[in-house]
């Protein structure tokens, strides 16, 4: 290992879900115990760019990264690796090295090759949560828990890009937490690519399993699920979101559709009908819950009746928050060859009016708390106003007037009002 005066430097950046961003901690900690340094962009030895791959937007945002990347450094050597990677070696826009999802957390064992390393098939494992490290910056520590999917939905190139379902033993889980509470963590977020298929190898505890355990376990005081397929939120499920003093009561769903055609043809295995019974499962029994789901716009044969009952779908329902975005066409999929393609234009007009029904939605879910105690996780930044900013536990975004003291702690605040269209906490 290299002496501290001589160590080489990196910089990570990381595109898409919480999952990469737990993957660029594990790279990044491999590094640093490899005798590497963080540095910045224009005067690394090493730049690697953990992709996304699941729309053309992710695509564009690595391919912009490199370009600017060779322009800032033309010395270092670029590594391209992960989900794109995995799922489009040969699209690698430049960089100087290509690692797929087994190679890239040895990705200094690779550094003075060139080409790509990529192993082929959906058959691969789950890396060791690496003890100790952090997540520099972040108040909240994501943690995957699950990693692949098996649902090949039409649309979705992720089953190639992850892999097969797969699973960290809860061992190996409970430890990680304990060792997260030591460290003063107050929120950890438990991230997935599918979580509902999360299954522990020993014990064949499922996701509502290792729920109920946590909440008797060493683990930080609050515990976020990053995203639940509906079709898992069961009367189990909810029991324990209901009942628990650990679990944050906010839920996100990749719902897609409101239309019960479209649904049909993505391939998902849930109909309108049953979302809403979802909905109201959840709503019935959690008081305080904030949920969120996500909602494409111009799926192939999303006509104007199909698009508009997606509309009124959500509009009626009981939700805090939408995330919108336009159907992207993958190279591998399904959906990239149906017939019925939807023309840009068409896509960006529903993502505006799904987006302003969105500023509504958590517009109206936000008024609700006014007069009431919410609980918060300030960040450490002061804004330009003067306010930091936490997350309640129904995850809303409460504004304080500053104060360095109160960085990463569980704070209860009032909320006293909405200024500007910001819930304001004292």
């Amino acid at each position: 290992m290299t002496s501290p005066s001589e160590a080489m430097t990196f910089h990570i950046f990381t595109t898409g879900c919480k999952a990469n961003q737990w993957d660029s901690h594990v790279v990044s900690d491999a590094l640093m115990k490899s005798g590497f340094d963080h540095g910045q962009v224009e005067t690394c030895d090493l730049i690697v760019i953990n992709a996304c791959s699941l729309t053309n937007r992710a695509e564009t945002d690595a391919r912009r990264f490199i370009q600017r990347a060779r322009q800032l450094n033309s010395t270092a050597k670029i590594a391209l690796v992960g989900c794109h990677a995995q799922a489009y070696p040969s699209r690698d826009f430049g960089a100087d090295l290509v690692l797929g999802q087994e190679e890239k957390f040895n990705v200094d064992r690779y550094r003075t090759e060139g080409g790509r390393f990529v192993a082929g098939g959906r058959s691969l494992s789950m890396e060791k949560a690496p003890v100790g490290g952090g997540q520099e910056g972040k108040t909240r520590f994501f943690f995957k828990i699950q990693d692949g999917c098996n649902k090949f939905c039409s649309y979705c190139i992720v089953p190639y890009a992850r892999g097969a379902a797969r699973s960290r033993p809860f061992e190996e889980v409970s430890t990680t937490m304990q060792s997260l509470r030591e460290k003063g963590i107050n929120e950890v977020v438990l991230t997935g690519i599918d979580m509902a298929a999360y299954h522990d190898p020993t014990s064949g505890n499922d996701l509502t399993g290792i729920l109920r355990l946590f909440e008797t376990a060493d683990t930080p005081p609050r515990i976020r699920l990053s995203s639940v397929d509906p079709e898992y939120i069961d009367e189990a499920f909810v029991s324990v979101v209901a009942g628990s003093t650990k679990l944050a009561p906010s839920i996100h769903m990749p719902v897609q559709s409101g239309s019960d055609r479209v649904l049909r043809r993505m391939g998902r295995r849930h109909g309108s009908d049953f979302i809403r019974e979802v909905v109201k499962k959840l709503t019935s029994r959690v008081r305080t819950v904030g949920i969120g789901m996500d909602i494409m716009a111009g799926f192939p044969g999303e006509d104007e009746s199909a698009f508009e009952e997606t509309y009124r779908f959500v509009e009626e329902l009981d939700i805090c928050y939408l995330h919108v975005f336009p159907f992207s066409p993958r190279e591998g999929t399904k959906a990239a060859h149906m017939d019925g393609q939807v023309p840009e234009p068409t896509k960006r007009a529903r993502v505006r009016r799904l987006k302003a029904l969105d500023a509504r939605k958590r517009e109206a879910f936000s008024r609700r708390f006014v007069g009431e105690k919410l609980v918060i996780i300030p960040e450490g930044k002061v804004r330009s106003d003067g306010f930091m900013r936490g997350f309640s536990e129904n995850y809303l975004s409460v504004y304080v007037a500053f104060q360095k003291t109160l960085e990463n702690k569980l704070v209860e605040v009032t909320i006293r009002g909405i200024e500007n269209g910001k819930l304001i906490g004292g």
